[in-house]
């Protein structure tokens, strides 16, 4: 049996496209002009046939993950971030250092989230993290947003160091799903560590834009997320 390929890959989301879902995922992904998704194209591949599709072609080349990775088509480049999930656990070097020389094309929410964590976040712990201050830094939303979501993998390990760095680095942020980011992380440590995050709320909560508050407060009782809200 011969290996899978890129053409394959490309057959099977082919196969598996529905224009219904497509117009559907158009408007979720905010693709329209000066939208933050402008001109992305989708097919209506879901994200749990989008992995399926990958799982079948963890073998092809890197080369050929580049192939996909650069398609205009959002499941493509989905496909390909998957397979880089999946190539990863073997090799985190070689596939964290191909995802930042391509993280121009990790440009949508759902490939940012589906694959920070798991490539860059889970390569770089115990290593130099110096390039996410780097990405917190750009000009680029994607990037910035990389940066937070990457700081995941090591809440899941009780390190939350990072994320509260990063978090106060962006709080001045102008978009909204930046601040919806960073309030999930918050979120996240707080499943963790509460006292971790109360003590960030408490420094910062009069800055905070209201969405990352309200974001990283989820999870309380609904009269401490009042009293939050009230003094923001």
């Amino acid at each position: 049996m011969s290996m899978p390929t890129l053409a394959d890959a490309r057959a099977e989301l082919a196969r598996l496209a529905d224009p219904a879902k497509a117009q559907v995922l158009e408007r979720l992904f905010k693709t329209g002009k000066g939208q933050y998704g402008e001109g992305d194209v989708f097919i209506g591949v879901t994200v749990p046939q989008s992995r399926r599709v990958a799982m079948k072609c963890t073998s092809v080349t890197l080369e050929d993950v580049k192939g996909l990775l650069y398609s205009k088509i959002h499941e493509e480049r989905l496909v390909a971030l998957l397979i880089l999930v999946q190539k990863s656990k073997a090799d985190p070097e070689s596939v964290a250092r191909f995802y930042i020389n391509n993280i121009s094309q990790v440009n949508n929410w759902d490939l940012v989230d589906l694959s920070a964590p798991l490539i860059l976040g889970a390569y770089l712990e115990g290593r130099d993290r110096s390039i996410l201050y780097q990405l917190a830094a750009s000009g680029k939303l994607w990037e910035r947003r990389i940066a937070i979501i990457a700081t995941q993998h090591f809440i899941r390990k009780g390190d939350f160091a990072d994320t509260l760095k990063i978090s106060e680095m962006l709080l001045g942020d102008s978009h909204d799903l930046m601040h919806k980011a960073v309030g999930w992380m918050l979120r996240e440590v707080g499943k963790r560590d509460l006292a971790a995050e109360e003590e960030f709320l408490q420094r910062h909560r009069k800055k905070m834009p209201r969405t990352a508050l309200r974001y990283a407060i989820e999870r309380f009782p609904e009269e401490k997320r009042r009293a939050y809200m009230a003094q923001s």
